[in-house]
């Protein structure tokens, strides 16, 4: 059996795995769902100051903290950046990388990178008009839909995020990734692609074309961009198969 280290995107935290977590757990796995600082139940942690750097530390906080080995961590949307950052500091413990509607970042690359310059200055402005200044505030769920389809998230899903999404620290956005650590050369890679993803990879977008290509492994679920709420069970069975 495995153990998962489930790392949430954007303006959530473990509780948007709990379903996930549970139909794995009754596989046998070992699951442990992270929130990461200043989201979900730690919210009342997020300062100015917390950033990437803090995110990273966090995983491989956990990681230490729990005594985990042969850990298959699994990074959706957002997390890819602190996953990367993670993922070579683990050493010997990480057995394979997943990377759920997400890809790599690679070294001096931050999440502002993502997006035209456009976009990223609007979210600068909702950062300094509706955050304090350093925090990101929760989408509603039609911006949402810009960044990734919304498909299988019906009232009741929708409902849970507005009452336990909040803000993200801002500076988890601007820092960009640097000193990256390669994982090993023997770390299993996979991508978990959902409809929007999937249709890039099929599109052979340049800088994706790598996932298409062994060492990865890909696995296609039909489900829009948060699939850990929209399609929970069909999640834990993909990820059951990649330790398979």
């Amino acid at each position: 059996m495995a153990a998962f280290v489930l790392v949430p995107g954007a303006w959530l935290g473990a509780w948007a795995w709990e379903d996930t977590t549970r139909a794995l757990r009754e596989r046998g796995h070992t699951v442990l769902p992270l929130t990461l600082t200043g989201l979900g139940e730690r919210a009342g942690q997020a300062t100015a100051e917390t950033n990437l750097d803090t995110h990273i530390d966090d995983i491989v906080s956990a990681v230490d903290q729990h005594g985990l080995r042969n850990v298959t961590l699994v990074a959706h949307s957002y997390a890819a950046a602190p996953v990367t950052g993670a993922a070579g500091r683990l050493g010997s413990r990480l057995e394979r990388l997943v990377y759920l509607d997400s890809a790599p970042f690679a070294e001096g690359m931050g999440m502002l990178d993502l997006m035209p310059p456009q976009a990223a200055e609007e979210l600068s402005k909702q950062v300094a008009d509706h955050g304090e200044g350093w925090r990101l505030p929760v989408p509603s769920f039609e911006v949402l839909g810009s960044f990734g389809s919304l498909a299988g998230l019906g009232e009741d899903q929708r409902d849970l995020m507005r009452a336990k999404a909040v803000p993200q620290p801002f500076g988890t956005y601007e820092q960009r990734l640097t000193g990256l650590a390669e994982p090993g050369p023997g770390v299993d890679r996979v991508v978990i692609a959902c409809d929007d993803f999937r249709g890039m990879l099929d599109a052979g977008v340049p800088m994706l074309a790598f996932m298409n290509q062994p060492p990865w492994r890909r696995f296609d679920l039909s489900t829009g961009h948060w699939p850990m709420l929209s399609a929970p069970g069909e999640l834990a069975d993909v990820l059951h198969t990649t330790v398979s």
